[in-house]
């Protein structure tokens, strides 16, 4: 296994981080997390061999196998070759033996020397054996299913490389590693390029791999299907913990227990500070009160050394610099934002979309989710005025106005320029007099980090400031293209408050179903030519994928249920109504049979509440609680998207840490909510159960 003892890195004056120690053993999977800029990627460089640490020492076996794919992987998939010579050169630890196999094939035809052919015939058996040990006759097949895996159709098997696009060519890369199965996958941000299906897969695939796991990845519900350790980076070291597998219920939580163990350890080093901080004080007066005092000058002496001696509690900073996305307030626009009426586009013989017919209203927030290459992309660029229909039409409605944030916004940057001087390029007449370095402070650049060139900036960074450089001005239709590829945990965080807070409408494409969840109030799936709108929530479509039945409902659908003033008989969350005493007390039915139907009417509903009333005490606490949470998350909000609370910097910091602390704690809540909430449901399904018995 890999380790590293007191790795410590330092670029210029910056030190990265300092004094890391973590180990990789066998079939252990380890996440990555952290802020951009923190040096996550720096890290996985330092492990995998790539640079070597300033301070402290890395091992690594000789023989082991490391698969590396970073995320400026593109270059090293070359134009020539196709898709499947490119991935078979992932097994090629196994294709060798199949060469030395036709080599000794060859060798024993031509011997006549029966000694020497009877040695190549026990090589043969050895490598043949080894050969099938390794999958050597499935390799192949493998790497056909491994590609099917990833959204390759079977015929681009024989595609060559070169006419594939960076999204299809990273595919191609993690193909290869893949069939690699290397002693240890290290993996920077793998999901950026995939679509939700093949996020699917993917997690699957990678929990059933033998070897060890190394990622960097800001999709949460990723990193809860994978990971069984989480380290994050911060504060200028690295800190692991334990969240599957561990000996305690606290490790066995996925990503909410990674936010709970770092919140009781950040409590217990501010407790152990707060004690030795008062020790110190107490022996700070002894010195000063006797300093003087001859009769006292061994102990003060013998008390200044021991303060010289003391190490000191330090508690890392975890207000990570996140950036504070602004909206202008928009003109209003008609109530029709946005129409496309049998709408067909192709490219080249390859029909993307055919007879799309959508309407968007004002305010919705609309994401958009599908296979890559279905037609999202292209949707947003009907809407932004980019490409145009070959057949239907598309219209914008009265008033609107259109901001667009692609998923190349990031790579059309001068990377020679500040990024002061790169954000002023897309600002008009109207904001020459605006405070340009206040506005950049709100997307995470205050200060002197508006003067840093812009190819020093990590890929979160740089997407951070062409998100600032699209929304200077005020729109009412934000078109989004993966607006989340590259930013980190607590600026996808912000982004989606932001988002929420924002009076326009929003079209998103995103493949974190995290975001989607927090953000969407409609689905639009895309796929087969076809565009279909669902009107509810993530949650929502994904419980009527299952069936519909079985699944809680949350705080937030319920919410959506009633205003849409529409029940749901036998929904998530649903109390039932009609039907409970039907035949017995109709009209005809004798008075004995209506009171018998009374009597167990009653005690069925008594023996409801008997096996659910701390539940439901449970469940009301729990939706209060989650309520304040989200009302202070709001009021945060809206304090730090005032431009003039940025003259304060202890005030941003305090802002920024209390909105930190307010979303793990709803996060927190939320799921202890649906747990609640299935525990009723299955106790109120019992006493249904046993009644009908």
């Amino acid at each position: 296994m890999i380790s590293l003892s007191g790795v410590g890195v330092t670029i210029g004056a910056r030190t990265l981080f300092a004094d890391v120690s973590l180990r990789f053993p066998p079939g252990r999977r380890v996440a990555l997390v952290g802020g951009n800029g923190a040096g996550k990627t720096t890290l996985l460089n330092v492990v995998v061999g790539n640079r070597e640490p300033d301070q402290g020492t890395v091992s690594r076996p000789k023989d082991l196998r490391i698969g590396w794919l970073p995320q400026d992987v593109v270059d090293a998939v070359g134009e020539s070759g196709t898709v499947l010579e490119h991935v078979l050169e992932g097994a090629s630890h196994i294709l060798r033996f199949e060469t030395e196999l036709r080599d000794l094939e060859r060798r024993i035809e031509t011997t006549v020397d029966e000694g020497r052919q009877e040695r190549l015939l026990v090589r043969h058996a050895e490598v043949q054996d080894r050969f099938q040990q390794l999958g050597g006759y499935e390799v192949e097949a493998e790497a056909h299913r491994v590609l099917a895996g990833l959204g390759f159709a079977a015929d681009d098997a024989e595609r060559p490389t070169g006419e594939l696009s960076g999204g299809w060519r990273v595919r191609v890369a993690l193909a290869r590693l893949l069939l690699a199965r290397p002693d240890l996958l290290v993996l920077d941000e793998p999901t950026n390029h995939l679509d939700l299906d093949t996020i699917a897969w993917l997690e699957q695939t990678l929990a059933e791999l033998p070897g060890g796991l190394l990622f960097v990845s800001h999709d949460r519900d990723f990193i809860d299907a994978v990971a069984d350790r989480i380290v994050e980076v911060a504060a200028g070291t690295a800190t692991e913990y334990v969240v599957r597998g561990g000996t305690t219920a606290a490790e066995q939580g996925g990503f909410e227990s990674f936010v709970l163990q770092r919140e009781e350890r950040l409590a217990q080093l501010r407790a152990a500070k707060a004690q030795q901080d008062r020790q110190l004080a107490q022996t700070e007066r002894f010195i000063e009160r006797f300093r003087y005092k001859a009769s006292k000058a061994r102990q003060v002496q013998s008390r200044i050394k021991a303060l010289d001696r003391v190490q000191r509690v330090d508690i890392p900073d975890h207000r990570q610099l996140v950036a504070r996305f602004q909206f202008p307030a928009p003109r209003r626009s008609g109530r029709v934002v946005a129409e496309l009426s049998s709408v067909r586009v192709a490219y080249g013989d390859t029909v993307v979309l055919d007879g799309v017919d959508l309407a968007v209203e004002r305010g919705r927030k609309v994401a958009m989710i599908g296979p890559n290459g279905a037609g999202k992309t292209t949707l947003l660029r009907l809407l932004a005025g980019t490409l145009d229909a070959d057949a239907g039409e598309v219209t914008l409605g009265h008033n609107v106005d259109v901001a667009v944030v692609d998923q190349h916004q990031a790579e059309v940057l001068d990377l020679s320029r500040t990024v002061l001087e790169e954000f002023r390029t897309a600002l008009g007449e109207r904001h020459r007099q605006l405070n340009h370095r206040s506005m950049l402070g709100a997307f995470g650049f205050p200060g002197d980090l508006a003067d840093r060139r812009v190819g020093e900036l990590s890929g979160g960074e740089r997407t951070r400031l062409g998100l600032a450089k699209a929304m200077t001005s005020p729109v009412n239709l934000l078109l989004l293209d993966e607006p989340t590829n590259h930013l980190d945990l607590a600026s996808r965080d912000v982004l989606e408050d932001a988002l929420l807070a924002y009076p326009g409408t929003v079209l998103l494409i995103t493949h974190d179903r995290h975001v989607i969840r927090g953000v969407a109030d409609a689905i639009v799936e895309v796929g087969h030519g076809r565009a279909r709108w669902f009107d509810g929530t993530y949650e929502e479509l994904q419980w009527r994928r299952d069936g519909g039945e079985g699944a809680a409902a949350t705080p937030t659908s319920r919410r959506a249920d009633g205003a849409a003033g529409a029940g749901r008989a036998g929904g998530p969350g649903g109390v039932g109504g009609a039907g409970g005493v039907g035949g017995a007390g109709g009209p005809g039915g004798d008075k004995r049979r209506n009171a018998d139907g009374k009597r167990r009417e009653a005690e069925r509903r008594n023996a409801r509440h008997r096996a659910t009333k701390d539940l439901r005490r449970e469940v009301t606490k729990l939706e209060d609680e989650l309520s304040t949470v989200e009302a202070r998350i709001a009021e945060l909000t809206r304090e730090l998207a005032d431009p003039d609370v940025y003259g304060d910097g202890e005030r941003v910091k305090q802002l920024v840490t209390e909105h930190g602390e307010a979303k793990d704690r709803a996060a927190t809540l939320l799921t202890a909510w649906e747990r609640a909430q299935l525990r009723l449901e299955a106790a109120e399904a019992e006493v249904e159960a046993a009644f009908d018995a």
